[in-house]
């Protein structure tokens, strides 16, 4: 496995273990819709969670969570439409798309966690 793959799921795993420690519930990871990913979604308390993970082992070129595109937030809600429709029986009041943010290096681990970072509109 390529380095930055490696990285990436080191991240995801991270991420996860962050998530479960603060009380979510991991419902799903790498769901796959067609073409599209969403890295890891989950329930807290009725809020119902779509999270991208961004791993990166520096802050030299920007922040992990500026690598989420306008055209990354269209795919991640054109998969989350899809788990909704096939997955009508789970119970939620509300849907939340957050970003966590990762910065892996030998000195250190940053974990941050944008909760409610975008609203995909217009896909």
């Amino acid at each position: 496995m390529s380095k930055h793959l490696s990285l990436g799921k080191q991240g995801e795993l991270l991420g996860k273990k962050y998530l479960i420690n603060k009380g979510y519930i991991i419902l799903v990871c790498n769901y796959k819709y067609e073409k599209y990913e969403i890295d890891i979604i989950a329930l807290k308390n009725d809020l119902l969670v779509f999270i991208e993970v961004k791993t990166r082992s520096t802050d030299l070129f920007g922040e992990p969570e500026d690598a989420v595109s306008k055209s990354k937030e269209r795919h991640i809600a054109i998969a989350s439409e899809a788990f909704i429709y096939n997955n009508s029986k789970l119970h939620y009041t509300d849907i939340q798309f957050d970003i966590i943010s990762i910065i892996i290096s030998d000195s250190k681990k940053i974990i941050r966690h944008i909760e409610d970072a975008f609203f995909p509109r217009n896909f």
